[in-house]
């Protein structure tokens, strides 16, 4: 068998060209400048949407579309069994970021200890849950995407504590015949930990188990569950991307 042989000089040639081949990758110059957004800590950026800030909940509505029900009171709104409560504005893609508390008192165990949810266009779950010493399925529990993907890591606090959501939310794609091309998909951080990591959202988290997309609008209002569970929300606000 015969080795094919290169002259030392041409390899080198050949090397440099191969190499700045690699490298001629031309990146256009951006044209348009970013805008100024004003980001002063504890408060929502210049440029959010305030969903709630404590004074009523005049952005949200019930079921029915009648004025939202839960009790306001120093700046703090609580489920009250008056049912879930939807924003009268619709969102696709957005940065969504929530503050809430389970009691104080224990009342529960597993899913009956805390529960209420917050539904990206009304239809995908983060869970909210005390989960701070409280065993319930892993998928289940705070931060989850719920009934399919658990928390990296259980970041919850103890009950009556305030706690934060930060979420990255790109909503799914839909073809003209009404097929997924796209699946949702979710980053959050729980009290700043990284818990959902770009996650795939597989489908509407029902309660059946029966996960599948149905095609719905490209912006759909967010909803905050009322699961018979006093859970406390405040300073919530949210940035459409």
């Amino acid at each position: 068998m015969r080795t094919l042989q290169i002259p030392f000089g041409r390899l080198a040639v050949l090397f440099v060209a191969l190499t700045l081949s690699a490298r001629a990758v031309e990146i256009p110059e951006p044209t348009v400048e970013p805008k100024k957004v004003e980001a002063v800590s504890g408060k929502a950026p210049s440029d959010a949407i305030v969903l709630f800030d404590g004074k009523d909940l005049s952005q949200f509505v019930d079921a029915k579309g009648e004025p939202a029900k839960w009790e306001v009171k120093n700046g703090v709104a609580t489920v009250n069994g008056t049912g879930d409560i939807y924003t009268m504005q619709s969102f696709g893609d957005c940065q969504l970021h929530v503050e809430w508390a389970t009691p104080t008192k224990i009342v529960g165990e597993g899913q009956g200890r805390g529960n209420s949810g917050v539904f990206l266009q009304s239809k995908y779950e983060n869970q909210v849950l005390d989960s701070y010493t409280n065993k319930t399925k892993f998928h289940g529990q705070a931060s989850a995407v719920y009934k399919q993907t658990a928390p990296l890591v259980n970041a919850s606090r103890k009950p009556g504590e305030w706690q934060i959501y930060d979420i990255i939310y790109h909503a799914p794609r839909f073809d003209d015949k009404g097929k997924v091309t796209t699946s949702a998909r979710v980053t959050v951080l729980h009290n700043g930990v990284l818990v959902q990591n770009n996650t795939e959202i597989k489908g509407s988290t029902s309660f059946t188990g029966d996960v599948h997309y149905e095609k719905h609008g490209a912006k759909e209002p967010l909803k905050l569950q009322d699961h018979h569970n006093p859970v406390r929300y405040r300073n919530i606000w949210i940035r459409e991307l």
